[in-house]
């Protein structure tokens, strides 16, 4: 839920862009106080958009170039369209399929992170998530703990071959089924945050899908106040951003019932089923929002292993354990 705008920040000094550093705030009082930027709610993608512009005025642009980019996105990427892009690549069995240059990029993005994470994050978990019941967008979820499921392997990252040439072209092996849920989401954030600003003049945007944070522009003063937490707001946290992403993926988020298993939607692609690892929750701060999502993401799949990566590749994380103790890393702010 790292997602939700709240006032201006009043200190801090901008964060360096290589890997974006909140700041904790103890004052929240004097801040929500602060006049907040304005804010457009609305649904896409299957989640919560939240879009919020530094400049009040410009609002309207923004959220046109908002919706464009998800639309287009959505068209690309979507697991449960069966007229995008995707569900064409899915169903092809085994042939080439020519795709878009937006669908070429999703899915460079989507290797590019299951290479950086060691497989943790891996796109080829799209047949594990349908047999397990999440087999269409998650708000029309049947939830029944009746029906028998079927755990399968993941085939793996390197069964894709991505031609990213002028003409842009991809295959899969018959019977792997792509889902670009990890990367997609957070690419499209990043992407609309950017065009967001374009269209009104460069002015602040904050951009948040479902929780992955992307902000671009010139921040109102003091940045970005952002609050971190799960959806019900158990250990809670204010930072600040000025640039780059913000990301949260939790365990308690997108949760259903198949054959008595309590399922969630963030599978570890080395058993195909749900990461049983210590943490509930895992907030990263990045360049972009897709590198935060994908260490995210990372950081559940990892467990025991998450906190030495992270601190490894210098990202700040926050992680939450199950029964809610909260690790600061890598210089994310003390509670």
């Amino acid at each position: 839920n790292a997602g939700r705008p709240g006032a201006p920040g009043a200190r801090g000094g901008r964060t360096g862009r290589r890997c974006a550093q909140p700041q904790a705030h103890r004052h929240i009082d004097r801040l929500a106080a602060t006049l907040t930027p304005r804010v457009a709610e609305w649904t896409a993608l299957g989640t919560e958009v939240v879009l919020a512009v530094s400049d009040p005025a410009r609002l309207d642009q923004a959220r046109g170039a908002v919706e464009s980019v998800l639309r287009d996105v959505d068209m690309a990427c979507s697991r449960f369209r069966d007229d995008s892009e995707l569900a064409l690549v899915n169903s092809a069995g085994g042939r080439w399929v020519a795709v878009g240059p937006l669908l070429v990029r999703a899915l460079a993005a989507a290797l590019w992170a299951a290479r950086a994470t060691g497989g943790a994050v891996d796109p080829t978990v799209g047949r594990a998530l349908r047999v397990s019941g999440y087999d269409r967008d998650f708000k029309a979820l049947r939830q029944d703990s009746r029906v028998r499921i079927e755990v399968t392997a993941v085939p793996g990252w390197k069964a894709i071959e991505l031609d990213a040439g002028e003409q842009g072209r991809v295959r899969v092996p018959a019977g792997v089924e792509l889902d670009l849920g990890a990367t997609a989401k957070a690419l499209a954030a990043d992407r609309a945050a950017t065009a967001a600003s374009l269209a009104a003049g460069g002015c602040g945007v904050l951009v948040s899908l479902g929780g992955d944070v992307a902000v671009v522009g010139r921040p109102p003063p003091g940045g970005w106040l952002v609050q971190v937490s799960e959806p019900d707001g158990a250990e809670a946290q204010l930072v600040t951003i000025f640039d780059g992403g913000l990301a949260t993926s939790s365990t308690r988020v997108r949760r259903w019932t198949r054959g008595g298993i309590r399922w969630h939607h963030i599978l570890d692609p080395a058993t195909g089923r749900p990461a049983d690892g210590p943490w509930r929750l895992a907030s990263v701060a990045a360049a972009s929002c897709l590198e935060a999502n994908t260490a995210a993401t990372a950081s559940i799949v990892l467990g025991d292993a998450a906190p030495d990566w992270l601190v490894a590749r210098r990202c700040p994380a926050r992680l939450v354990s199950e029964d809610g103790e909260v690790l600061a890393l890598a210089g994310w702010p003390a509670c």
